[in-house]
């Protein structure tokens, strides 16, 4: 019975993941907001719990250790997405992944104007908003809870 409800819990979670992962793509593409880098490297945690998750729902094998993992994921996933609100809103500074770009020697000069006029997407933007919140903050959140529950699903494994 507590496996078919974590099975359950964990296909919930599984949609609610794919629903995030789907929601950023129709933004990016339908809506036509381009993402800053930090926003791509935060779908990374999503993409990989995805394919956790469906290993985990076929096979119980390492059932434990991918809940334990699942929950380090979404901590890093917490840490990331804070420190994107964090600049945000001014509390960190940009780094240099958040939209400098890499001027080397070998460009041209018509490479070089080119890069210039193409228009950079800072990480301190904030370019889509849902119900006053960043799409950072919102992924702060999610993150956070999903490492909570990661983290209680990896503490009760295996008690009745």
């Amino acid at each position: 019975m507590l496996k078919q409800k974590n099975n359950l819990f964990l296909t919930f979670v599984l949609l609610a993941i794919s629903i995030a992962l789907v929601f950023t793509f129709i933004i990016q593409y339908v809506f036509d907001h381009e993402p800053c880098k930090l926003c791509l490297y935060e779908r990374i945690p999503y993409f990989i719990s995805f394919f956790l998750i469906v290993s985990t729902l076929l096979t119980s094998k390492y059932r434990k250790n991918i809940l334990l993992v699942l929950a380090l994921i979404f901590l890093a996933s917490t840490t990331l997405s804070f420190y994107h609100f964090g600049i945000e809103q001014g509390f960190f500074n940009e780094l240099n992944v958040c939209g400098t770009k890499n001027f080397s020697e070998t460009l041209s000069k018509e490479e070089l104007l080119q890069m210039l006029d193409k228009e950079s997407v800072g990480c301190k933007n904030v370019n889509f908003t849902i119900v006053g919140l960043s799409l950072a903050s919102i992924n702060s959140i999610f993150s956070f809870i999903l490492s909570v529950i990661f983290t209680k699903l990896f503490i009760n494994y295996g008690k009745n």
